[in-house]
Formats: structure tokens, sequence, C-alpha cells
């Protein structure tokens, strides 16, 4: 798997870290940097494009059980491949002294706090927007632990995509494996509201990764 189109800013504040975006099931390079107004204005980013073309748009895994959703060892396996190409990407392509903080939904929720796990040195921080959790153990987790970046996970009450074992198992891990802020916003479904967008603002605030909001 190879990380082939992106989206950049990359010329902004060497002092802030560079946001690598990470789109879900279906979705593009285009649909998540908008977020960055509402939450780190003026962010340097990299808004990555899944390499499987799935429908009008792409997606990360290319076999699931439903709804872009695969589980079990065949999650474990797609989420490493899908990792380790943005891993090398961020390698490639992002100057070894800027920090990196990881931010996707859904398939890309799963796969910014999969990067934690796969580099735990290389990222600052993960957002991961209704995202869920590959269930096998991967060679960072333990050094992860040691660590504890902080991790902001949010998801809706009203999510349906995932059983509610799984959205627990996210929160499980990562308050072992991380600094957890957790949120569960009622009403919502698979999705991203504003309210998630003040709490993700006010996040990377105390993390120092982004300035204040006016």
């Amino acid at each position: 798997m190879e990380i082939t189109k992106t989206l950049t800013k990359l010329n902004g504040n060497p002092r802030r870290p560079v946001f690598v975006l990470l789109h879900g099931w279906g979705s593009n390079e285009y649909d998540l940097p908008d977020l960055l107004r509402f939450c780190a204005p003026d962010a340097d980013y990299a808004s990555l494009r899944a390499p499987i073309d799935y429908g009008m748009g792409y997606t990360w895994f290319g076999t699931w059980d439903h709804e872009g959703v695969p589980v079990g060892a065949s999650l474990d396996k797609q989420a490493l491949e899908a990792a380790e190409a943005v891993d090398r990407w961020v390698a490639a392509n992002i100057p070894a002294d800027r920090d990196v903080v990881a931010m996707g939904f859904s398939q890309g929720g799963l796969l910014a706090g999969h990067l934690l796990r796969v580099n735990p040195e290389r990222y600052r921080a993960a957002v991961c927007f209704s995202g869920w959790l590959a269930p096998g153990a991967v060679a960072g987790d333990e050094r992860l632990a040691e660590l504890v970046p902080p991790v902001f996970y949010g998801h809706g009450a009203a999510d349906t995509i995932f059983p509610k074992e799984e959205v627990a198992a996210m929160g499980d891990f990562w308050r072992k494996h991380g600094t957890l802020t957790e949120k569960v916003y009622p009403g919502m479904a698979h999705s991203i509201n504003m309210p998630e967008m003040r709490d993700v603002a006010t996040f990377l605030q105390g993390i120092g990764a982004a300035g204040p909001m006016f």
C-alpha cells in the first residue's frame, strides 16, 4: 500500500504541529481540512487520500463485514498495512523535527490512533472522531503505555456503526496506553458536531498543539 494523493499546507509556523488528516470510508482528501478552522486555525496539515478506490471516493480497507468496518484478524492486518503506509509517507514528507498530530474520522479515526501504536515516538497526539479499535496487539503498544500520549476520542451516543463493546474497547485501550479525553455526544450518530469541535479546540490548546480561538 502506498499513499500517492495528498492535499497539503506545510509552510506555516514550524513551532506548531502538522496535522495528518485521515478521511473515512468512501470519502477523499478534501473532506477534513475545513475542520481545522474550528479547532486549529491556520494549522499546517497533510490530508491523505486512502489508496483504494471505492464508489465515488476511497477507502483505507479493501474488505469489510459491514459499512467499511472489518473485524478481528482482517481488521488487524488491514489497519497495520494502512497505518504503516501513512507512517512511511510522514517519514518521507514531514521534517523529523516537526511534531505531528494524527486526526481522522471513522476508518481514519481508527488509523489516527493506530499510528501512535505503530510508531509511538513520532506522533504528538491523536484526535479520533467516531473511530474504533483494531483488537490485536501492535509492536508499539508497550512503549505507548510508557509514553501515554494525549488522545481525544469523540463519538455519538446514537452511532450504530459499531457495537457498544467495540466503542468501550477503544476507550479502555486508550485509558491504559494514553492520556485519554473521551467525549460522548447525545443524539449524534456517525458524525461530527460543533460541540465536539469546541471540545477538540480545548483539547488541542491544552496540549499546546493549537493557539487560542478568537
